[in-house]
């Protein structure tokens, strides 16, 4: 029999099986760092992508134990070879998909924490002996807290310190000079049907120039498919921008996204990563709900066309479907035009464009993301 919960005492050894994506990674962050602080004796294992571990695999006290997804059951084996021999107090199994299921096959454990059912997929539910209570509504990070507190832990240090190596912190002071207010725009995401346009970025990179006098950076990963929308960005814009797609490592860009005065970006890592360094995000949300996935201090610079892409995709509205019912369609992101995010970037500009500094330590779990 597992464990009853809460839990009588502190484990001594806890596994953390969320091994993508940026965002989700990023948002893992302060729930590692609140363990690390109300459990200083607890040893931590942290079962991570392998682009993920340039992001987060530097933070101190947390082995990291690579899974690489893309190498097929090569991969699966090289990680049930690292965990053999070992068995955990705890696994918070906190990726649902099959793949993650699969892998946690080798991670052994006395207590293996997963989802309610209402939010368990892919046959999640062989694979735990135990589940968070059902909390429908809540954002991504606030679920992720959940798995914690239904352990015992009631506080929250909400602290991400992902750490910026010198060299990475050097290429972004050059970059975005201390005097030199920045808009940095990141189109892309790891889904391409999240991705905004071209066009879109392209009126608002030149609006954020001429109306605010912003420098404007683009921004993106190597794949040829953001190389070229940011290119696609430049040749639609009338003013000068600088394109850095596929020219930053993901430890600059952490760097850079912190350094920027704000950034536009639909739901994607860059936005998240954002959102821990305490940036203000203009985020894009038609095809995630921003209720459930938004830059969690930054809800109210959101784009919200979630729900009209509900009534026009599935015929109903999002009050009536799923929580966190992707509309990956194409043409979705169109419903989001270059003068709501003007007009977002406008106000944000206005406000002084405040830091989205959380407060420290909260006491008590929330029961949504904050609208700021």
């Amino acid at each position: 029999m597992p464990p009853q919960l809460p839990l009588s005492d502190p484990p001594a050894s806890l596994c953390i099986l969320r091994f993508s994506a940026l965002g989700d990674v990023t948002h893992m962050t302060p729930v590692v760092r609140t363990l690390q602080r109300e459990w200083p004796q607890t040893r931590l294992t942290w079962v991570v992508g392998k682009a993920e571990r340039a992001l987060v695999g530097d933070i101190p006290g947390v082995e990291f134990v690579v899974f690489d997804k893309g190498a097929g059951w090569a991969g699966y084996r090289a990680l049930w070879q690292q965990m053999k021999g070992r068995r955990f107090d705890v696994l918070l199994h906190n990726q649902f998909a099959l793949r993650a299921n699969i892998a946690s096959r080798g991670i052994r454990a006395d207590l293996r924490l997963g989802y309610d059912r209402a939010r368990s997929r892919d046959l999640h539910g062989l694979f735990i002996n135990a589940r968070i209570p059902p909390h429908p509504g809540q954002h991504v990070i606030d679920i992720y807290f959940s798995f914690i507190e239904a352990l015992g832990l009631a506080r929250r240090h909400m602290v991400w310190d992902i750490p910026v190596p010198d060299d990475a912190a050097e290429r972004a002071r050059e970059l975005i000079p201390d005097d030199v207010p920045t808009l940095v725009i990141s189109p892309c995401s790891s889904h391409s049907l999240r991705n905004w346009t071209a066009e879109g970025c392209a009126k608002v990179a030149d609006h954020a120039a001429r109306a605010h006098g912003l420098k404007v950076l683009i921004t993106g990963g190597p794949s040829r498919s953001e190389q070229e929308m940011g290119e696609a960005v430049l040749a639609q814009s009338q003013e000068q921008h600088e394109n850095l797609t596929g020219r930053t490592s993901i430890k600059e860009m952490l760097a850079i996204l912190g350094r920027a005065t704000a950034v536009v970006s639909p739901d994607s890592g860059p936005a998240h990563m954002a959102n821990a360094m305490g940036t203000p995000v203009i985020g894009l949300y038609a095809c995630t709900n921003p209720a459930r996935a938004r830059p969690y201090y930054s809800g109210q610079w959101c784009v919200d066309r979630y729900d009209e892409a509900a009534r026009r995709e599935l015929g109903k509205p999002a009050s009536e479907i799923r929580w966190g019912t992707k509309i990956e369609r194409p043409g979705v992101m169109e419903l989001i035009r270059p003068e709501d995010v003007i007009e977002r970037l406008d106000a944000l500009m206005t406000a002084g464009a405040p830091r989205a500094l959380p407060p420290e330590i909260t006491d008590q779990p929330s029961e949504g993301a904050p609208a700021s």
